[in-house]
C-alpha cells in the first residue's frame, strides 16, 4: 500500500536565503555544498546563483576559508596526508589554485612529525614477523591515510637503518 507523499513546501528565495545562512554559519561550506543543498531546497539556475551571490556578499561563504579549514582539521584531527585531503577536496570540485593555497596551512616539519608518529604507532600494531611483509602493512597503511608513496619508503628505510 502507498503512502500519500506530500510535495516538499517550495520556499521563497528570502527563506532560501536565511535557511542558507544558518547552514554556512554552523560550518565552513564550499560552493559545491551550497549548491547542493539548494538543489535539495528546489533552487537552481539564476535563483540558486542569487542566493550564492548573497552569500558571498554577505561573508557566509567563503571558498578558501573553507580550503584552509578543511586542510588544516583533517591533517590535525584525521592524521591526513596531503594527496587524501587534494582527493577530497577536488571531489568538491575545489580549483588546484585553492588547493595549493590551503596547503600552505600545513607546515612541511609538521607533516614528516606526523608522518613519523604514525609510522612509530602502527609499526607496533602490526602482528607480522617477516619485515618485508611488515613494511608493505605499514606502507599500504599510510597510503591510505593519504601520504606520499616516495616519502614513506624513504620514511621506512630511515627507520629501517636506524635498527
Amino acid at each position: 500500500m502507498r503512502k500519500n507523499i506530500k510535495p516538499k513546501k517550495q520556499l521563497t528565495i528570502e527563506q532560501a536565503k536565511d535557511k542558507l545562512e544558518r547552514y554556512c554559519a554552523y560550518q565552513e561550506r564550499c560552493h559545491f555544498d551550497v549548491k547542493k543543498k539548494l538543489w535539495d531546497l528546489g533552487f537552481w539556475g539564476d535563483w540558486a546563483e542569487s542566493v550564492i551571490e548573497h552569500l558571498i556578499d554577505e561573508n557566509f561563504l567563503s571558498e578558501e576559508r573553507y580550503v584552509c579549514s578543511f586542510v588544516r582539521s583533517k591533517f590535525i584531527y584525521k592524521k591526513w596526508g596531503r594527496r587524501k585531503i587534494l582527493m577530497k577536496l577536488k571531489e568538491k570540485r575545489v580549483s588546484q589554485r585553492l588547493i595549493d593555497h590551503g596547503f600552505k596551512e600545513i607546515d612541511e616539519a609538521d607533516y614528516l612529525a606526523t608522518l613519523d608518529t604514525l609510522i612509530e604507532k602502527k609499526r607496533k600494531l602490526i602482528r607480522e614477523e617477516n619485515p618485508f611483509k611488515k613494511n608493505q602493512k605499514l606502507a599500504n597503511y599510510l597510503i591510505q591515510k593519504g601520504y606520499e608513496i616516495g616519502l614513506i619508503w624513504k620514511k621506512i628505510k630511515m627507520l629501517e637503518d636506524e635498527l
